[in-house]
């Protein structure tokens, strides 16, 4: 059965920002809200239990709790939540997943941010492009905060995906957050954009990104089987976007 079950007290918030950390292309998503979690020391809020989801217990290194594979977080001060994800979700499940976090979204009268990577080689080492797009009229919060248009057509695939074709149906306000990345390791710098040029601006927070590019070798290693992980579950489980004319 499908449900999301608090944590303890349930939050005081109005109209808050929902940041979305489904793993994807350059995991850029997963460390971006990962880093947003640690660094405003967010609160461990729901376990998120839809249909379609990975039945697996996490643990983490130096902490004996076991918690569900995909969480929410909560921020009253910021009024902010934050999804953690931790494992990959299976293609077949993508509708059932995207459905019930869309309805849990809309019953809280949040703003979503929807996170995704564009596989992009930076050999010239200049910053990755930044690319906004909305549902319903959110569309001119990223004219107000001067986010890009995309250059090209465009599809943002897995649950990422998924999780915008259900705001585009429902004509529910959401915006999609496009960064370009690597397509084959984690991403931090990547990361540090969405964050620093998006993530922050959009949801009035304060947020220092300069250990994401400080420890960036660091959150490669640590990160690298699961960016493998992804790989190898191919775009359909993967969160990321990348032209029309290639996924055709």
């Amino acid at each position: 059965m499908a449900r999301i079950s608090l944590q303890g007290d349930e939050a005081t918030l109005e109209n808050p920002t929902f940041v979305e950390g489904f793993p994807g292309l350059g995991l850029v998503g997963k460390i971006a809200t990962d880093h947003l979690v640690d660094e405003l020391d967010m609160r461990y809020y729901a376990s998120v239990h839809c249909d379609g989801l990975p039945r697996v217990g996490v643990y983490r290194s130096g902490d004996r709790t076991a918690r569900p594979p995909v969480r929410l977080y909560v921020s009253e001060e910021h009024n902010l939540l934050a999804l953690q994800s931790d494992a990959p979700i299976r293609s077949e499940a993508l509708g059932d997943v995207a459905q019930c976090i869309t309805n849990w979204i809309v019953d809280h009268g949040a703003t979503p941010l929807y996170l995704s990577g564009l596989p992009a080689e930076r050999d010239d080492g200049r910053q990755p492009a930044l690319y906004g797009i909305a549902t319903g009229d959110a569309a001119t919060l990223l004219d107000d905060r001067k986010i890009d248009v995309p250059p090209e057509d465009g599809v943002v695939t897995g649950p990422t995906g998924a999780l915008i074709n259900h705001a585009a149906q429902a004509d529910y306000d959401s915006l999609g957050l496009v960064v370009e990345c690597s397509p084959q390791f984690p991403d931090p710098e990547a990361a540090s954009v969405l964050l620093d040029d998006a993530i922050a601006p959009l949801a009035d927070l304060s947020v220092d990104v300069h250990e994401l590019v400080e420890r960036a070798e660091e959150i490669r290693e640590k990160r690298e089987q699961l960016a493998q992980q992804m790989q190898a579950a191919g775009q359909e489980q993967s969160t990321q976007a990348q032209p029309l004319r290639m996924y055709q």
